[in-house]
């Protein structure tokens, strides 16, 4: 009985602790989306985030840590306070950066929330103002990289300036990207290149005609399909597919060049990639520094903004997500416990 006694005593507790976290989480949200001035459309809502800020917290916090004495105190606060007034002051004087991450997949998923990003800085950026975007893909399908590469030319029609940093890869529809840019940064050991076009398509046919297994496909139209999963692969077939991937790929040399002029393109469109070093020298990239140095050294004469777009349902999803973690650990803890008491 004390076993049963002791099990529902830990069950209760458990429970009014997901309970707490999950409404604490909640009331968190709506205080953080009031303060941010949370709109309730049904897209969703941009965070906006002031690094100039941060940077010099972690100036300041570097400062004071290793200051000694109360006069040396003093003093340094004082010096910190005057930078801030100053900064303050000309925060309207200033160009602004605004800065947009995105972080690839092979069908550019994030491109929905950058095309929100660049509508909302279309709207406010003025003549001096500047977009970074921090880059990170290896690249995937065409039409969903084109779309991506496209709403970065939606900024330069406007003539704004975009830098694009890439700290480790900007690889095949990556690189469509970067080279829209009228600046691109690169760390030196960051993957660069890679303008070719592939297709791999597994077949089994021959597997399945081993099995005595028919697979029937109806198409109207000699190419609608060429190499497929469970057809046979004919010659005229793989020929129509090449054709395919070799107008794909002129088409992505023509693209590249129309924003890197200067690029030798049959020299760097073979399909290989180079590290940033190297792709400095052919021209792929125009200078060697990682994203939080460019971003540092801009901070100095402008002010620096991360906007980032939260679809509507992001924190009903992150919220449900972690009542979800939350309950598996409650569980596990229930049958811990339960596993001690009947050792006892």
């Amino acid at each position: 009985m004390d076993l049963v006694n002791d099990l529902l005593a830990f069950t209760a507790r458990s429970f009014v602790v997901f309970l707490t976290v999950f409404a604490s989480t909640a009331a968190v949200v709506m205080l953080i989306r009031r303060a941010r001035g949370f709109s309730a459309r049904p897209t969703g809502w941009l965070e906006v985030k002031h690094l100039n800020q941060r940077f010099d917290d972690l100036r300041d916090g570097l400062q004071f840590g290793m200051v000694k004495g109360r006069a040396a105190f003093k003093a340094l606060r004082k010096q910190a306070k005057a930078l801030a007034k100053a900064a303050e002051s000309s925060v309207t004087t200033r160009p602004t950066v605004y800065v947009l991450d995105f972080d690839g997949d092979l069908l550019a998923t994030a491109t929905a929330g950058l095309r929100e990003e660049v509508t909302a800085i279309v709207g406010a950026a003025k003549p001096d103002d500047e977009v970074v975007l921090r880059l990170e893909s290896g690249g995937g399908g065409v039409p969903h990289y084109g779309l991506a590469a496209a709403q970065l030319a939606r900024l330069k029609d406007k003539k704004v300036k975009v830098t694009v940093c890439i700290d480790r890869v900007a690889a095949s529809g990556g690189y469509m990207m970067a080279c829209v840019a009228d600046q691109v940064v690169a760390a030196p050991f960051s993957i660069i290149g890679s303008i070719g076009v592939v297709a791999q398509v597994p077949n089994v046919h021959r597997l399945l005609k081993r099995l005595d297994v028919d697979v029937q496909e109806m198409t109207a139209g000699e190419f609608k399909r060429t190499v497929t999963l469970f057809g046979e692969v004919t010659e005229k077939g793989k020929a129509k597919l090449q054709e395919q991937l070799e107008e794909t790929h002129a088409l992505f040399k023509a693209f590249v060049k129309e924003h890197r002029a200067s690029l030798d393109i049959d020299k760097v469109a073979t399909g290989e990639y180079w590290l940033g070093t190297r792709a400095k020298e052919l021209g792929l990239v125009d200078a060697l520094h990682t994203s939080d140095d460019y971003l540092l050294r801009r901070s100095q004469d402008a002010n620096i903004y991360r906007v980032q777009f939260h679809p509507v349902n992001a924190w009903r999803e992150r919220l449900m997500g972690a009542a979800t973690e939350l309950s598996e650990r409650v569980v596990l803890r229930l049958a811990s416990r339960a596993q001690q008491l009947r050792l006892q």
